[in-house]
């Protein structure tokens, strides 16, 4: 008997997610981030603007994340690989998929815990600690930054998240408002026909979307729901 090949299941995760780790969300209701300016340490400008505020915003940020441990919705996010072909597309910079076991995972702005070249942004090294300060320099001698992508840049991994998106069999949309684009534009690129999820405790307001299935709660105990709506839908083959 040949064996069915496991179903692909993408899932788009944002900051909801790792609030349950304790990380606190990209922005609060006065529009800041940890008290400052989103276009003081979010921009290109910011970081020319002042690069050692930037980095220490960063290395704050970074000392968090190491601390952080995954939650219940990362550690059944991983697990469903064992029924599943499973790609994880995250807006969030933490490692907290990759603790928990994930193994394919599309970062779309960046990773905290790497380094990138300012000079040449395919240059990137994995940074040991919590800490990059200034001074630290590629291998071309240019001042190293975060490697993040900030607002008014480009968001190279688009392409391979929207290949993925299109070919996915489900869809889950974890822990995200809806509203920062270009990712809250991939569900667009999905198969009508699939299921498609929205996990959050209040589910953005989206145009018609055919076979959507919003489950207000939170990512924990939404990806377990989810896991039982999937064992029902019946797929076409």
């Amino acid at each position: 008997m040949e064996l069915r090949q496991k179903r692909r299941l993408v899932v788009l995760t944002g900051a909801g997610i790792s609030a349950e780790s304790g990380i606190r969300t990209f922005r609060d209701d006065n529009g800041l981030w940890e008290g400052h300016d989103l276009a003081e340490v979010a921009t290109p400008e910011g970081w020319n603007k002042n690069r050692a505020l930037v980095l220490d915003f960063y290395n704050q940020r970074r000392k968090a994340c190491l601390k952080a441990k995954p939650n219940a919705a990362h550690l059944k996010l991983a697990e469903l690989e064992d029924s599943y072909e499973v790609t994880i597309i995250t807006q969030n910079v933490d490692d907290l998929h990759e603790k928990a076991g994930s193994s394919h995972i599309i970062h779309l702005h960046g990773e905290l815990c790497k380094s990138q070249s300012t000079v040449d942004p395919r240059i990137t090294y994995p940074i040991d600690g919590w800490e990059l300060k200034l001074g630290d320099t590629c291998e071309k001698g240019s001042q190293l930054r975060p490697f993040v992508v900030w607002f008014g840049e480009p968001v190279p991994k688009m392409v391979e998240a929207i290949a993925a998106v299109s070919q996915a069999e489900a869809l889950a949309v974890i822990g995200t408002s809806m509203l920062v684009y270009p990712a809250a534009g991939l569900i667009d690129y999905a198969e009508e026909a699939i299921p498609k999820f929205i996990i959050d405790p209040s589910i953005p307001s989206l145009y018609p979307i055919a076979n959507l299935f919003p489950i207000a709660e939170k990512a924990g105990t939404g990806v377990a729901k989810m896991e039982k709506a999937l064992q029902s839908w019946e797929f076409e083959d």
